[in-house]
């Protein structure tokens, strides 16, 4: 099994690191110049060649901080790959990354309500499967975790393949104030692109209304595969949904340097938010930082 990367980007610079570590058996150590002890020796190169990358702004010392350190006399070879590893030289160890991540398999959660009997949780019906359309910010339903798009699978112990969307709201609406005990799958329309700002800051695409409708040939965007007739759902983690372009790209202009976008079919996303009031998504939406 390969090593598997965050980006293309972080792939190339692992790929150059393999070929000089296997052309200089031997490699040299970075100094510290602070530190009064020498740290232990690593199998990495001076990547200085690769500061300017792929149009990238890349520091060899923070490429070495981000790759798995294997100590000297290891006997692991470096050309392995770090067989089934997340390996991200480029991309490091990125909040972003880790908030935005769509875990596989299932998970149960416990839901309640408010003191006004509400949970923050609007669903949707879609192709006979059942999907959070709205989780409202300060409410049950943030505070356990849902997102825009998550798919529910089951309500206190009843399938939820094939109900309405009317008849979700209404198992909900009679369901036990202190627990409601979901079964959930992370938004399974929905895939993460992460990509790398060049050295003027840009990831290469625009967006009108939320949807990307331009890629820039050669750009970090380009180059892991952003589509456009897609919409951003979050940015690092942090949800975008029905928010104004303005503020998504003031968002993107202060979210780092790596940039992991999550993004959903146009055509899913307008059937999931059909008949929501705009103003329900800008203003009651969620779209606050989620913890790790």
């Amino acid at each position: 099994m390969s090593a598997l990367y965050p980006s293309l980007e972080d792939l190339k610079v692992g790929q150059v690191i393999q070929a000089q570590t296997r052309a200089s058996p031997v490699m040299p150590v970075l100094l510290v110049q602070e530190a009064a002890v020498s740290p232990p020796s690593v199998l990495y190169p001076n990547l200085a060649e690769l500061e300017n990358y792929m149009g990238l702004s890349l520091s060899s010392q923070e490429v070495q901080q981000n790759l798995p350190q294997i100590a000297e006399g290891s006997s692991m070879a470096v050309s392995s790959s770090w067989p089934g590893q997340v390996v991200a030289p480029v991309s490091g160890n990125s909040l972003g990354l880790r908030r935005a991540e769509i875990k596989p398999g299932v998970r149960e959660i416990h839901l309640c309500k408010d003191e006004r009997g509400k949970t923050g949780l609007r669903l949707r019906a879609v192709d006979k499967g059942l999907f959070v359309q709205l989780v409202q910010a300060n409410t049950p339903a943030s505070l356990v975790g849902l997102r825009f798009g998550d798919q529910v699978l089951q309500m206190d112990g009843r399938d939820c393949a094939g109900w309405s969307t009317h008849k979700a709201h209404k198992k909900l609406k009679k369901a036990s104030a202190e627990k409601i005990v979901m079964v959930v799958r992370d938004r399974p329309f929905q895939r993460i692109v992460t990509m790398h700002k060049d050295s003027l800051g840009h990831v290469g695409f625009f967006i009108k209304k939320g949807k990307v409708t331009s890629v820039v040939k050669g750009s970090s965007a380009a180059r892991n595969g952003l589509l456009i007739n897609h919409y951003v759902c979050e940015i690092n983690g942090q949800n975008v949904t029905g928010l104004k372009d303005k503020v998504i790209t003031e968002i993107l202009a202060t979210a780092g340097d790596v940039i992991t976008l999550t993004i959903i079919p146009a055509v899913i996303y307008e059937h999931m938010v059909k008949k929501l009031s705009p103003t329900l998504l800008h203003h009651t939406m969620d779209h606050s930082i989620p913890d790790i």
